[in-house]
């Protein structure tokens, strides 16, 4: 059997839109986390058409609300933390998503073997590739998805 893209892909998954504020996209995580039944770190975002136009994580949104000064905060008694990261959050109210998510994502047919996938990941860092056929999103493979269908195929 060969295993290819399409039959290691996701395909209940959450999208958002561009135009969603921050905040509100913590919500859909949280959504996407409980329909999985495990952790859901990255989504696609799509337009009106349903078509794939980028890519948000946790890490995308929390490098947002990190304050860029963070590094010297050890040495600065004076600083008001907390004042700091409240008006942080208070930004991810006005601020969207397609502000800060990654516009260029890489993705792959369903067709794609396992092993070209592997090393899309490992060489590009991804965690997360959209699998998309003809234009429309088809599902997803989380990185966890290829390690543990090529440990089952191991210990076959």
């Amino acid at each position: 059997m060969k295993l290819m893209a399409g039959n290691i892909m996701t395909t209940n998954f959450q999208t958002l839109t561009p135009k969603i504020p921050v905040n509100k996209a913590v919500g859909f995580f949280k959504k996407a986390t409980e329909e999985a039944g495990r952790k859901i770190y990255g989504l696609m975002v799509i337009d009106d058409k349903e078509k794939l136009v980028g890519m948000i994580s946790m890490y995308d949104i929390l490098l947002f609300i990190r304050p860029k000064h963070i590094h010297v905060w050890g040495s600065m008694d004076d600083v008001d933390i907390g004042r700091i990261l409240e008006s942080s959050f208070e930004k991810t109210k006005s601020v969207h998503v397609g502000d800060i998510m990654t516009p260029d994502v890489i993705t792959v047919p369903p067709q794609t073997h396992v092993f070209k996938i592997l090393d899309i990941m490992i060489k590009k860092h991804i965690r997360r590739l959209p699998v998309v056929e003809d234009g429309n999103i088809r599902g997803i493979i989380y990185i966890s998805d290829l390690f543990y269908k090529l440990l089952e195929k191991l210990t076959d």
